[in-house]
């Protein structure tokens, strides 16, 4: 239980500074928008094509690493919800008994 408790920590610290480096990668262009919770996709530019590595390579590769950092974000997220059910599930046994 205090193994649980701990990872819950660390896994909320890791959560904090996920987040605190998508909002930095969304300051740096503004085309990356405000949100913290979704992937950024290819966006539309005047033409028929989407911006691709040969348009915007800048661009393309700060999306390629603000999307990983979302990935990982999520997988903080799912795994500390899985330790807190773990966590919570153990308390109420502690309770009951």
């Amino acid at each position: 239980m205090l193994t649980e408790f701990l990872l819950l920590i660390i896994l909320f610290f890791s959560f904090l500074w996920i987040t605190a480096w998508i909002k930095y990668f969304n300051n740096l262009d503004e085309r990356l928008g405000d949100t913290i919770w979704r992937w950024s996709y290819d966006y539309p530019v005047k033409g028929k094509r989407d911006i691709s590595n040969l348009d915007d390579k800048d661009f393309v590769l700060l999306r390629r690493k603000r999307n990983k950092a979302v990935t990982i974000m999520y997988w903080i997220f799912f795994l500390s919800f899985i330790i807190l059910m773990s966590f919570i599930s153990k308390v109420l046994l502690k309770i009951l008994n």
